[in-house]
């Protein structure tokens, strides 16, 4: 069996800690298929595992990483032979799974999906679950009727992972973007991706009116907690909003009144297992639907054992945009 480069999470007396390290391959969980992965990227969620500010992580040792990009080397599984492109985004790889900052990753089968045609490992990489879990709030919002004609769409945390890819969806496909974003400094980056206006998180971020001004359609949210509860409150009779975050905290201190008053929707998205029906569907839109120019334009590219000061980065407000981790 081989070794070969990882970051590895453990956990001792002073709490959880990560290195760049060798790992044996013989230590790989079950799965039946084997992976040599070329990229990643870096998550919120990736950067609460580096760092240890939150619970993610769930078993140590453990590889972080919950989304990969690679070719198969070994595979038991009807769907995929070696050879085959392929990326994966959740299943708990990174928190219960050992996950993809590392050149292997052993996994089940029936989490991965075809690498799209058309989509580099970088770009789909680029895209990662940030981009995917946008993606899946645009459907969730189309499915519910709220389409470009509605009126303004707003995006909160529009300078992050999900808000950047969100605001470049919404704008290709037509909607009048509202991007709200605590980085002022960031209004031409988001005027660059299509956002038609750009307001301070203030606005949503403070305790808030059960109902305000009906401001907007719908929204794309991976806020949470106080920004969610106001961006209900000021969204327009029969609209709705998807809630895929919780930047902000995991609380909703709403009332129901945008709900039994203006007949507001409050659609979840999860990403994490989402079933593969929804993750194909998702993905050949994100190869149809985004601007791969915009896409370019909010990427970065740092190197495997820049992962965890990037991870610290990420939590402290520091990045914009996406981030590709190339490994392989």
């Amino acid at each position: 069996m081989a070794r070969f480069k990882a970051v590895v999470i453990t956990k001792g007396e002073a709490g959880t800690s990560a290195a760049l390290t060798s790992f044996d391959e013989a230590d790989l969980m079950e799965g039946d298929v084997t992976v040599r992965v070329s990229h990643s990227t870096l998550n919120y969620k990736d950067g609460l595992a580096l760092t240890g500010k939150a619970p993610v992580v769930r078993r140590f040792p453990m590889i972080p990483g919950i989304d990969l990009a690679g070719v198969v080397e070994t595979s038991s599984h009807a769907d995929f032979k070696p050879g085959d492109a392929v990326i994966l985004n959740g299943w708990g790889t990174g928190e219960t799974h050992l996950g993809a900052y590392a050149e292997k990753s052993r996994v089940k089968g029936d989490w991965l999906v075809p690498q799209p045609v058309g989509l580099s490992a970088a770009e789909a990489m680029a895209i990662g679950t940030a981009g995917y879990t946008a993606m899946l709030c645009v459907m969730a919002l189309e499915r519910h009727g709220i389409t470009p004609d509605r009126g303004p769409m707003l995006v909160t945390g529009a300078a992050g992972g999900v808000g950047s890819v969100a605001t470049a969806l919404l704008a290709k496909l037509g909607y009048h973007v509202v991007a709200s974003t605590g980085r002022p400094q960031e209004a031409d980056y988001l005027k660059g991706l299509g956002a038609a206006e750009i307001i301070d998180r203030n606005e949503l971020s403070a305790p808030g009116k059960p109902l305000g001004k009906e401001r907007w359609a719908g929204a794309v949210d991976s806020v949470g907690s106080h920004t969610l509860a106001n961006a209900l409150a000021m969204t327009r009779y029969g609209g709705a909003v998807a809630a895929c975050g919780l930047a902000q905290g995991m609380d909703l201190p709403a009332s129901v009144a945008p709900f039994i008053l203006r007949g507001v929707s409050l659609l979840g998205v999860d990403s994490v297992m989402a079933p593969k029906a929804l993750r194909l569907e998702a993905w050949s839109r994100l190869a149809r639907d985004l601007d791969r120019a915009r896409l370019q334009a909010i990427t970065s590219t740092i190197p495997l054992e820049g992962a965890i000061d990037a991870g610290k980065a990420i939590i402290e407000g520091r990045i914009r945009g996406r981030v590709v981790v190339t490994i392989g």
